[in-house]
């Protein structure tokens, strides 16, 4: 009866078809728009993600999300080395300067600022470059999207010249950044320096960036830092996940990207329904052939199922083979960076491979980090 079954469903091939295109269009949609809407998420955690040295970040309590800092106290720094529990604390400077080619090209970079003494903060995956020559006069470090921005369909090379706020700098370094969720520039330099590329201001530590003593919890660290100074301490996990439920709160993008795939379902479903249960009535004689030749109800609700089950599975592979197909084909493409459809399987491998690659970076800095 199985193959009775298929036979029905395989011979209307227009049907067919037409359910398996529903299937397909609505599994893709649905899979698509969540897979962006995971990667914008992700994108809004990005320089936090790319600053492996240290576990806890410390901030102003009433700081909401990474890319709204207000300013600290340097008497704060002192405060946070202070605590019981914290091996080491240093400062990290996060602005906005415009960066100028010598072209006249011209846009708003973020501009991360590191401990001079340490370069905890600085960026691992370079691409050319290292990270010791960040210590010499007006050094940058920038990502990729950067540099091809502001000297567009030239080769990588160290040397080139970029102004910030009046300051000729030199690009000492060029690095794979995750994608950032306004996709601007990010740019790393030492504290020193970066706190010159923007308008001065009285107070300039966006964040203090803290490493647990060993024996002690993070967590636990956290707690003492918040009783004895006042402000609020997150590890990163923590900092990364009140980014992404600030932006899920405060901006309109789950609700569309909810819309989008809620409409997809609902016209998936209303038309492979509609078609299936044409394709069913069309089929009652059919039906009623093998029932009066003794197939049972029950037999016949199977064979329906198997039918529906079969299209929906057909439809899903090549739902989901689209929007892998996608994501594949835009792998390469840098403004797209950040969005993909993997598993958690691939999910561990990345973070398992960042974790060793922060590992080897403090080891050259001759730190202690957290084990993981």
């Amino acid at each position: 009866m199985n193959f009775v079954a298929l036979q029905m469903l395989f011979g209307d091939r227009a049907k067919y078809l037409g359910l398996i295109f529903a299937v397909a269009f609505s599994t893709f949609l649905m899979s698509h728009q969540s897979s962006i809407f995971a990667g914008i998420m992700n994108r809004t955690t990005s320089q936090i993600k790319d600053i492996r040295d240290a576990g806890i970040w410390v901030m102003d309590r009433k700081t909401q999300y990474f890319d709204e800092v207000k300013a600290l106290t340097d008497d704060d720094l002192y405060r946070v080395r202070g605590v019981s529990g914290v091996d080491w604390a240093v400062p990290l400077f996060k602005g906005t300067p415009r960066a100028k080619a010598l072209d006249g090209n011209f846009r708003v970079v973020i501009m991360m600022g590191v401990d001079d003494a340490t370069l905890v903060g600085a960026p691992r995956n370079l691409v050319l470059g290292s990270l010791e020559d960040l210590r010499r006069p007006d050094a940058v470090i920038v990502d990729r999207v950067g540099y091809e921005f502001f000297f567009p369909k030239q080769a990588y090379q160290l040397g080139r010249t970029l102004e910030l706020n009046d300051h000729r700098v030199n690009i000492v370094g060029i690095y794979n950044s995750s994608a950032p969720f306004q996709n601007l520039p990010v740019f790393y330099s030492r504290y020193s320096q970066a706190i010159t590329y923007v308008g001065r201001e009285r107070n300039l530590l966006s964040f203090v960036l803290v490493n647990p003593t060993a024996g002690i919890g993070a967590h636990e660290v956290c707690r003492r830092i918040e009783a004895v100074t006042g402000l609020h301490a997150a590890t990163s996990s923590e900092f990364g996940w009140q980014t992404i439920w600030y932006y899920m709160a405060h901006t309109g993008i789950p609700i569309n990207f909810g819309i989008t795939i809620a409409i997809a379902l609902v016209v998936g479903t209303i038309v492979a329904g509609q078609t299936f249960y044409i394709f069913t009535l069309e089929n009652l004689k059919q039906f009623g052939a093998l029932k009066a030749i003794g197939v049972t109800n029950w037999r016949i609700t199977g064979m329906i199922l198997l039918q529906a089950l079969t299209v929906g599975l057909i439809g899903f592979s090549i739902g989901i083979g689209m929007t892998a197909a996608f994501f594949q084909i835009t792998r390469n493409i840098l403004d797209l960076r950040g969005f993909a459809l993997f598993s958690r399987h691939q999910q561990k491998s990345r973070f398992l491979a960042r974790s060793r690659l922060a590992l080897r970076g403090s080891e050259r800095l001759g730190m202690t980090t957290i084990q993981i």
